[in-house]
């Protein structure tokens, strides 16, 4: 029984990656800010506005842990935020995890959320160099966190499909 986890800032790819990889591995694949969302009947912004980031820190905690605790393989996408908060990178260290950091380089996550700065909340407003500034201010803050996993995989300037092949070499 393992649970590979996927782990790394908005826009380095979790959920495409954690998709692609359990289509190829047949192994199911969970978002854990999917989970919450369906366990409390809100949606992660609405946690945010209606109860503010501690107690959804706290939700979020308890279900990475239930996670975690449930039977059979999974393979599951955390938030970025997930491993910086309520020492969820010690739950990385499990001996039924496989933890695996996707490492993308500020001008790599600047070009994706770029694009997509409508969708995330969270950046939705910022300028270019605001979102830039941004991007490597979290990664700093998140760096030690990131590093907890048991494997840094850079990502840039690779694609899905090799992504994916590495990942399987990692679980081989």
């Amino acid at each position: 029984m393992k649970k590979i986890v996927l782990l790394g800032y908005m826009g380095c790819g979790k959920s495409t990656i954690a998709n692609n990889l359990s289509q190829k591995t047949a192994i199911s694949y969970l978002d854990l800010d999917h989970f919450i969302e369906e366990k409390t009947n809100l949606s992660i912004k609405a946690l945010f506005e209606k109860h503010g980031e501690v107690y959804f820190r706290k939700v979020e905690h308890q279900a990475f842990v239930e996670v975690l605790a449930m039977p059979g393989d999974r393979i599951l996408g955390l938030g970025g935020g997930t491993p910086c908060y309520a020492n969820n990178h010690v739950l990385l260290q499990q001996p039924d995890v496989i933890s695996i950091y996707l490492k993308a380089s500020i001008d790599t996550l600047f070009e994706r959320l770029s694009k997509n700065r409508s969708k995330r909340p969270v950046i939705a407003n910022l300028n270019e160099e605001e979102l830039k500034e941004f991007i490597a201010k979290h990664l700093f803050d998140r760096s030690f966190y990131y590093h907890q996993a048991q494997h840094i995989l850079p990502i840039d300037g690779k694609s899905v499909a090799e992504i994916v092949a590495s990942i399987e070499l990692l679980l081989a």
